[in-house]
C-alpha cells in the first residue's frame, strides 16, 4: 500500500487550471471560429497570462453514447497567445469548439512546463 503524506486528509491535487470559454476571436462583423478566447481563473494581467502560453487545454463534455465505458468526450487544444490586456488567452483546438460550449469550463493543463 502507498502511504499518504501526513496532513493531506482527503486532499486531492488538481493538476490543471480552471478557465472559461468566452467566445471566438472576432472583428466587428465576422467571427473566426478556429480561434477560441479563454479566460483563466485568477489571471488578470497580460504578464500573468504569459505563463500559460504553449500549455495544453482540454474541453471535457458528456455525450449520450457510451464509448470505452464512459460517456465523456474531450477536444484537445493549445494556448497560442495572449488576447488583450486583461489576462485572456487565445487557443486553437484540434476540432473547433461548438457554440454550445460558450460559457463552459475548460481545463488548462500545467504541461508542457517551461520552468
Amino acid at each position: 500500500q502507498v502511504k499518504k503524506p501526513s496532513g493531506t486528509k482527503g486532499f486531492k491535487a488538481r493538476l490543471y487550471s480552471r478557465a472559461v470559454f468566452t467566445g471566438y476571436q472576432r472583428g466587428l462583423r465576422n467571427q473566426h471560429v478556429n480561434t477560441a478566447l479563454i479566460k483563466i481563473e485568477g489571471v488578470t494581467k497580460k504578464k500573468d497570462s504569459l505563463f500559460y502560453l504553449g500549455k495544453r487545454c482540454v474541453y471535457v463534455y458528456r455525450a449520450k453514447k457510451i464509448i470505452h465505458g464512459r460517456p465523456l468526450r474531450v477536444i484537445w487544444g493549445k494556448v497560442t497567445r495572449p488576447h488583450g490586456n486583461s489576462g485572456s488567452v487565445r487557443a486553437k483546438f484540434r476540432h473547433n469548439l461548438p457554440p454550445t460550449a460558450i460559457g463552459s469550463r475548460i481545463r488548462i493543463m500545467l504541461y508542457p512546463s517551461k520552468i
